[in-house]
C-alpha cells in the first residue's frame, strides 16, 4: 500500500515599516517554521506564490493604509488562482483597524495584533478548519516577542529587542497606543540572546526599542542602558554593537561614556530631532529643546570625534510658521547630520495632533520639505567628502547596492554605518573590476546554486558577506562612499570572520552541498533559526 506525502505548506512574510517590524517579522517566520511551514522559493516569494502570505503592517505614515490595501488587492488575484492559499495581516495597522481589515478585504483569513504575535499559526489553522476569517487582537502584551522562535534573516548581524512599547506622549505618534506602555526585558535574557546569536556566527547586533535609552524604567534603574551597552559590548566574539532609537530627553552622559569607552560600540548615533523650533517641540510634547539637543551632539562628538549622527525630522506640523521652519534649518545646519529621514507631517487618527487646528496647505509643506532636503543633501555631501582619504573597516553585507551589478564592487558598512562600495584587487578581477569567472548555474538537483563566494578554496582577497575589509575611501557621494584603494596600491585587507564562515556554510547548504570539515559547525539550510533564549547560569 503506497502513501503520498503531503508537501509542507510554504509561506512568505512581507514587512512594511520600521526595524521593530522587521524583527517582529523574524519572529513570525520562526513561529511558522516551528509549526512546519517552509519558506517559499525566492522566485515564488517575489510573486506571492505561497500557501500563506503574511503582511506585517506599519501605522505611522499616512500612506500605511494605502500600502496595505494595495498589497491586499494584488493578493486577491493571486489567491483566486491558488486554492487553499491564506492571507494574514499583523502589526500596527492590524492592531488599529482590527476587523475593519476583513470588512474592507474579505479575502483576508487572519488578523492579529502587536501584542499577540504568538497566535499566528493557531489562527491560520482555525481559519482553515472553520472556513472563516479569524480576528484576534489583544489589548496588552501576552508574550514578550523575544521569547518566541526567530528566523534570522542574517547570520552575521541581528536585531535584539531590549524593550517594547513606549511611555512618551508625542502628539504626532500612534505607537504608544498600538504597542502599549514600555516593558523591559531583564539584562540576563538580553545577554543570553546576544550570546546565542554570536554562537551562531553573528559579529554585529543592534539593540532595539521604541526608546532604548529609557531602558530600566520598569525595574527602577536609570543607569541600566549604559550598563547594558557595556555588558553587551563585552560579549566574547561580538565585534559591533549598535542601538536605535534613543530619545533626546532621556539621553544621559553615562550612555555617552559607555559608547566612547566600549570599543565594540560603534561611533554612530541616530538621534531624532523632529523639529528645531522650541515652540513646535512643545506642541509635539517632545520634552527637550533645540539647545539641549545640540548640546548632546557636542558631547557625543567630544567623546567620539568620528561619530556619524543621523536623525528624523517632520516638516509641516500643524501651526508651524516660517519662523519655526527657519529654526529647524538653523539646527540642521549646526547639527551636521550625516543623513536625515525627512517626512511631511501626516495626521494619524487617534493621535492628539490629528485634531490640532492650523493645518498647513500642502504646497507650503512641500516647498519647505524641498528646502530642508536640499540643505541636508548639501550637508551630507560635505560630511561624506571629509571621509575621503580615511582608512575604514567595512563589514561586507549580502545585499548589493543599486550599481554594484554594473561596477562589480562589493558593498558594506563602515563602523560609523556609512554605506561603502569597494573594489576588489586586480588579482581577483579581470582588470576591469569584474570578478574572475566563477562557477554558476543550478545544482544537480535543480536547486539554486550556492553563491561562488562560499567556495572553500576562495581567493584570500575575495570578501564574503560577514567578512571585514580594510580599505581607504577614494571618492564620496551624498549617500555613499567609494573605496577603490585596492586598484591604486593602497590598503586592502580581508579579515576572515566566524560570520563569513557561517554565511558560507549556509550558502553551501542552500545549494545542496554537504559539510565535510572536521569540527565545523553544522550547516544550516538558510538563515539562522533560533529557539527561546535561555538565561546564563
Amino acid at each position: 500500500m503506497s502513501t503520498t506525502l503531503t508537501p509542507p505548506r510554504t509561506y512568505v512574510v512581507r514587512t512594511l515599516g520600521c526595524q521593530m517590524n522587521v524583527h517582529d517579522s523574524e519572529h513570525m517566520a520562526g513561529m511558522l517554521e516551528g509549526a512546519g511551514y517552509v519558506p517559499a522559493a525566492p522566485e515564488d516569494a517575489a510573486a506571492s506564490r505561497a500557501d500563506v502570505v503574511v503582511i506585517n503592517t506599519c501605522a505611522v505614515r499616512e500612506n500605511a493604509a494605502s500600502r496595505l490595501y494595495g498589497n491586499l488587492g494584488q493578493l486577491a488575484a493571486v489567491k483566486n488562482d491558488r486554492p487553499g492559499m491564506q492571507i494574514a495581516v499583523g502589526g500596527c495597522l492590524a492592531q488599529k483597524d482590527r476587523s475593519g481589515i476583513v470588512e474592507r478585504a474579505p479575502w483576508v483569513d487572519v488578523v492579529f495584533g502587536t501584542h499577540n504575535l504568538d497566535v499566528l499559526p493557531v489562527l491560520l489553522d482555525r481559519a482553515r478548519h472553520n472556513a472563516e476569517a479569524q480576528v484576534e487582537i489583544a489589548e496588552s502584551l501576552q508574550v514578550f516577542p523575544s521569547t518566541l522562535p526567530t528566523r534570522r534573516e542574517s547570520v552575521y548581524a541581528g536585531w535584539v529587542s531590549i524593550s517594547v512599547g513606549c511611555n512618551n506622549t508625542c502628539t504626532f505618534c500612534i505607537v504608544p497606543h498600538l504597542r502599549g506602555k514600555e516593558r523591559d526585558r531583564r539584562p540576563g535574557e538580553i545577554l543570553a540572546e546576544v550570546e546565542a546569536l554570536v554562537a551562531d556566527g553573528a559579529i554585529e547586533v543592534t539593540l532595539l526599542g521604541q526608546n532604548v535609552n529609557s531602558y530600566g524604567v520598569e525595574f527602577g534603574d536609570r543607569g541600566a542602558f549604559a550598563k547594558l551597552l557595556r555588558a553587551v559590548g563585552a560579549v566574547p566574539g561580538l565585534e559591533r554593537v549598535r542601538f536605535t532609537s534613543p530619545h533626546p530627553a532621556s539621553f544621559t552622559d553615562d550612555v555617552i561614556a559607555a559608547m566612547a569607552e566600549t570599543p565594540t560600540v560603534m561611533p554612530q548615533l541616530h538621534m531624532p530631532l523632529q523639529s528645531g523650533s522650541d515652540r513646535v517641540l512643545r506642541a509635539m510634547r517632545r520634552s527637550y529643546r533645540s539647545e539641549k539637543f545640540l548640546g548632546i551632539l557636542d558631547r557625543v562628538r567630544t567623546a567620539m570625534p568620528e561619530a556619524a549622527i543621523t536623525t528624523d525630522i517632520i516638516v509641516g506640523f500643524p501651526g508651524e510658521t516660517e519662523e519655526d521652519f527657519a529654526e529647524t534649518l538653523r539646527v540642521v545646519e549646526a547639527a551636521r547630520f550625516s543623513s536625515a529621514f525627512t517626512f511631511q507631517y501626516s495626521p494619524r487618527p487617534g493621535t492628539p495632533a490629528a485634531d490640532l487646528p492650523d493645518r498647513l496647505p500642502k504646497d507650503v509643506v512641500q516647498e519647505r520639505y524641498l528646502r530642508l532636503t536640499a540643505l541636508q543633501e548639501r550637508i551630507s555631501t560635505e560630511e561624506n567628502a571629509r571621509q575621503v582619504g580615511r582608512t575604514v573597516e567595512v563589514l561586507v553585507i549580502e545585499g548589493e547596492g543599486r550599481k554594484d551589478g554594473a561596477t562589480h564592487r562589493v558593498t558594506g558598512r563602515a563602523a560609523d554605518n556609512r554605506l561603502v562600495h569597494l573594489a576588489e584587487p586586480v588579482a581577483v578581477t579581470d582588470g576591469t573590476t569584474r570578478p574572475v569567472a566563477e562557477p554558476s548555474g543550478g545544482t544537480a538537483s535543480g536547486g539554486p546554486a550556492a553563491d561562488p563566494r562560499s567556495a572553500a578554496d576562495l581567493h584570500p582577497d575575495r570578501a564574503r558577506p560577514g567578512d571585514l575589509v580594510t580599505v581607504r575611501v577614494t571618492r564620496s557621494a551624498p549617500h555613499h562612499l567609494e573605496a577603490d584603494s585596492a586598484l591604486d596600491g593602497g590598503p586592502y585587507l580581508v579579515r576572515r570572520t566566524r560570520a563569513g564562515d557561517a554565511w558560507a556554510r549556509a550558502e553551501r547548504a542552500k545549494g545542496g552541498e554537504e559539510e565535510h570539515g572536521h569540527g565545523s559547525a553544522s550547516a544550516t539550510s538558510g538563515p539562522v533559526l533560533l529557539g527561546v533564549p535561555t538565561l546564563r547560569p
